[in-house]
């Protein structure tokens, strides 16, 4: 018996074949798709075209590169060139996101940290209206 996930992949990928045209891909094997009938018109008269992301591998938003994210979202209507945008010395790989996880950022003071924070160091003056 197939399982939910095993039906949304198998409806994902029958959606996918009928309308979608194959845009590109990205580092990590991420395939991006278009409406292969182009924009649609809609009452609001907005015209978009559909655009999506299959995942390679684990489903995970912060997966999609931040190139790749602007396209999906209509800030720009041409695709990433084919390898990604050019690379700066200064950006850093890919994390994937770690809330939820034993790796997430806890800040001084938070109850998994130990519940106590540095006392004030006097730097810090309270304002009141005059």
């Amino acid at each position: 018996m197939a399982t939910n996930r095993d039906m949304t992949s198998l409806g994902t990928k029958l959606f996918t074949w009928l309308n979608g045209e194959p845009v590109g891909s990205d580092a990590q094997g991420n395939k991006y798709f278009r409406d292969k009938r182009g924009p649609l018109k809609r009452r609001d008269s907005l015209r978009r075209e559909r655009r999506w992301v299959v995942y390679a591998g684990k489903v995970e938003a912060s997966r999609v590169p931040p190139d790749w994210h602007a396209w999906l979202h209509h800030t720009t209507d041409d695709p990433p060139p084919e390898g990604g945008t050019p690379r700066r010395v200064w950006m850093k790989e890919h994390q994937p996101n770690q809330t939820g996880t034993g790796e997430a950022y806890r800040p001084p003071g938070h109850t998994l940290e130990g519940g106590r924070r540095d006392r004030a160091t006097g730097d810090y003056e309270a304002w009141s209206p005059e």
